[in-house]
């Protein structure tokens, strides 16, 4: 089995189209037929279920495709390592996190990090939480920050922060801190709120704050960023419930008002795959 041969799977099972995977690859159709053939031959098993119309991958295929995404997302990361490494570094660490973050657990870290290990770089992508966890699954990241009851089995998960909930309304709202009591005091109110793609988790912990408060929130608008967010409260198209962490590093036109009172709460935590092979992951777990 070459190289190019997963090369070639790779691209006709995420085009799920012979031609298009074909011109992808500057190659002739009947030639990557032949190399898929050749795959089938080799591994003794049929990846793909093909008639006139329609290419479809095979149970087997799809297995492959997951396990052929891993090796390739590896054998990058190593030449990324390796060119890191000729230049006197360790290597690089690649975070993905929540834009919470952002505001204080991820500069302390890079702080530390930059302290003890100069010889590692970062590299940083604000990613929701379920695209963390695939990436790290598959070796595209080595650290995520994100907002999870649970994760698969094959992740590790560290609480790093635990965090209060507060209402976010603008700054000239009648209803001031001293007379803020409960969250029903606001069931008029339309909301903006974190989508659930963001954290379907999180998006019902912020609807049963309100359900404990007798009334179900008119949600007018949803979106995956803080800073969005606070934007349309600030503009006066509704309020927000936010973990109180995310009152800073924002100067806007909003007033933060932490919600008393209430069992919920929300943890920040990092993620990480014990099996991953990246050096510079296991110089910085201990930081955490």
């Amino acid at each position: 089995m070459e190289l190019r041969h997963l090369l070639y799977f790779k691209a006709v099972a995420e085009e799920l189209n012979y031609r298009k995977a074909a011109e992808r690859l500057f190659i002739s159709q009947p030639g990557l037929s032949r190399q898929i053939r050749q795959l089938e031959e080799l591994l003794e098993v049929r990846l793909f279920d093909r008639d006139k119309k329609h290419v479809e991958l095979t149970a087997a295929g799809a297995f492959l495709k997951g396990e052929v995404d891993f090796v390739i997302n590896h054998l990058e990361s190593t030449k990324s390592q390796l060119k890191l490494i000729e230049s006197g570094k360790i290597g690089e660490l690649r975070i993905g996190f929540l834009g919470s973050a952002s505001n204080r657990v991820l500069p302390d870290l890079l702080t530390h990090l930059n302290a003890s290990q100069p010889l590692i770089t970062t590299s940083l992508e604000e990613l929701s939480n379920s695209v963390q966890v695939e990436m790290i699954q598959k070796d595209k990241l080595d650290l995520g920050f994100v907002r999870l009851a649970s994760v698969p089995e094959d992740l590790e998960m560290k609480p790093v922060l635990r965090d209060s909930f507060s209402l976010v309304v603008p700054q000239d709202h009648p209803v001031q801190v001293a007379d803020f009591r409960t969250v029903s005091q606001f069931k008029e109110e339309s909301f903006i709120l974190f989508s659930s793609d963001y954290s379907s988790f999180y998006y019902e912990q912020i609807l049963s704050i309100c359900r404990d408060s007798g009334f179900s929130p008119k949600i007018r608008h949803k979106s995956v960023h803080a800073l969005t967010i606070f934007r349309l409260v600030e503009n006066g198209l509704g309020i927000a419930i936010v973990p109180t962490s995310l009152k800073e590093g924002y100067d806007l036109n909003v007033r933060f008002m932490e919600i008393p009172g209430i069992p919920q709460f929300t943890e920040l935590s990092v993620i990480w795959k014990p099996a991953n092979r990246n050096p510079a992951l296991k110089r910085v777990l201990p930081l955490l």
